[in-house]
């Protein structure tokens, strides 16, 4: 019982990290459906192209704040699915500062960031290029009428509403992560590490399993086993690009169709790996 209340507390500790970004993105969320949300939308739908790069460009930040923003802004179609992939690839959580604080790793942070940018960019363009995911302009027009019609019949307030979708999404979140600690300290990180040190070419792959899991203590094992030499930079590219932290547990969370959240995060891991793989065979 001592040893859970611990486990609990520390993950309590960890998940309150996450509650000003979702505050912060909750708010923004609201002022936008009750603040002229179209004229918002179409502000950044000017991105146009150039959407994913900024979201790229936003997602490099360590920790997951921008993937938790990304994933609101894109359950309210402000954003296309090519930038919130964008934002889900080149998002690497934890993964920056374990590799800073690692002074013999310095010189693989930037190969790594850049390779993670390139990919993100290219697969956020992919997407709004060819409508992998059917995010047209039409859409995210009606969607927003749709949302601002329900607003405009009686909301609970900007502060009032913002906290209990907080409230909602950080007890959702701390149950998530909670398990997965519990399942770590049940089999220990040493067994864990052990899993991940295999020199097959499918290694890409296991780190991508292991980068879905929506919790920072995925992108601090995959760093630091990079940082040892016991992951290839591929392998390590793969995991830290499936990997966006909190941001996929708020993507779930969200008024989204849970099939729609599957095709997004399977192509996410699906370019992630393979990618991982060709890296595999070239360095």
């Amino acid at each position: 019982m001592h040893e859970f209340l611990h486990i609990f507390l520390h993950t309590l500790e960890h998940a309150a990290t996450s509650l000003p970004f979702l505050f912060g993105a909750y708010l923004l969320i609201e002022f936008i459906e009750h603040r002229h949300a179209e004229k918002f939308a179409a502000w950044l739908a000017k991105f146009g192209k150039a959407g994913s790069a900024v979201g790229a460009i936003l997602g490099i930040v360590p920790q997951c704040g921008f993937s938790v923003v990304a994933a609101n802004l894109y359950s309210n179609r402000i954003i296309t699915s090519g930038t919130l992939i964008a934002v889900f690839i080149s998002t690497s959580d934890e993964a920056i500062p374990v590799l800073i604080s690692n002074p013999e790793s310095a010189g693989k942070i930037l190969p790594l960031i850049g390779a993670k940018l390139v990919l993100a960019i290219a697969a956020g363009l992919m997407v709004d290029r060819f409508g992998l995911f059917n995010t047209t302009k039409e859409e995210i027009e009606a969607v927003e009428e749709e949302h601002s019609h329900c607003h405009t019949e009686g909301h609970n307030g900007l502060l009032k509403s913002t906290l209990a979708h907080t409230a909602k999404t950080f007890a959702f979140i701390l149950v998530v992560m909670l398990a997965f600690e519990v399942c770590i300290h049940a089999i220990g990180e040493d067994s864990f590490a052990k899993f991940m040190m295999s020199e097959s070419i499918l290694q890409p792959f296991v780190a991508g399993m292991v980068g879905l899991i929506p919790n920072c203590a995925s992108s601090i094992i995959i760093a630091q086993l990079y940082a040892e030499g016991a992951l290839s930079f591929g392998s390590a590219v793969a995991g830290l690009s499936v990997g966006a932290g909190t941001g996929i547990l708020v993507l779930f969370r969200a008024d989204v169709d849970k099939i729609e959240c599957l095709r997004l995060v399977g192509f996410v891991f699906a370019v992630s790996v393979l990618t991982g793989i060709v890296l595999q065979f070239i360095i």
